[in-house]
């Protein structure tokens, strides 16, 4: 015996989640979405550290005292002038490494002895033995510097006579320095 159907009834209530299912394969990427709104200005971008000099003597110069600066009559650059040309001496304003060259005529005869001070120290002795002979030295270095550190030239005498040759016309002495890398005072 069959059974007629009835009218199908209100849906109850649901029933106790199942278990979660496997993750799906990703779906294709949308549509580009439109352009956003400009960012807030960012802050003003510092100038970049730089500071170099050259400078020269066309005078020659004895020692006459054990220690004695070196200071220079001609200048061929000093930007933005860090470089002191009554006191002979660099003062750092902007710290980072530096790289600093001299280059100096000898006098025949005469002893030629100079340091390449950092603040009191030195760094770099530049020397030439007495000879008949003059000839042109040279002494370089790099150095990390802070604010406020001094960097110059010293005469040394000892027993002999200590002396630069110039002369009035041309510049046998130079003195240079420049910023290679700004640090981060």
């Amino acid at each position: 015996m069959q059974r007629e159907k009835g009218d199908r009834g209100d849906k109850g209530t649901f029933g106790k989640p199942g278990a979660e299912g496997v993750t799906g394969l990703r779906g294709p990427g949308g549509p580009k979405g439109s352009k956003g709104q400009a960012g807030s200005p960012g802050d003003a971008c510092k100038p970049a550290a730089h500071s170099s000099f050259s400078v020269g003597r066309r005078k020659a110069l004895h020692s006459v005292d054990y220690y004695q600066p070196l200071v220079f009559d001609t200048v061929f650059i000093n930007v933005p002038g860090h470089f002191n040309m009554f006191a002979g001496k660099f003062y750092c304003a902007a710290p980072g490494v530096y790289y600093f060259n001299v280059n100096i005529h000898t006098w025949n005869f005469k002893e030629t002895y100079l340091h390449l001070m950092h603040n009191a120290e030195p760094q770099v002795i530049l020397y030439a033995q007495p000879s008949e002979r003059s000839i042109m030295q040279s002494q370089s270095v790099m150095l990390e510097l802070a604010t406020d550190d001094e960097v110059w030239v010293r005469l040394y005498k000892r027993e002999r006579e200590n002396a630069v040759y110039s002369d009035d016309v041309d510049v046998y002495i130079t003195f240079n320095g420049y910023l290679v890398a700004p640090g981060s005072q």
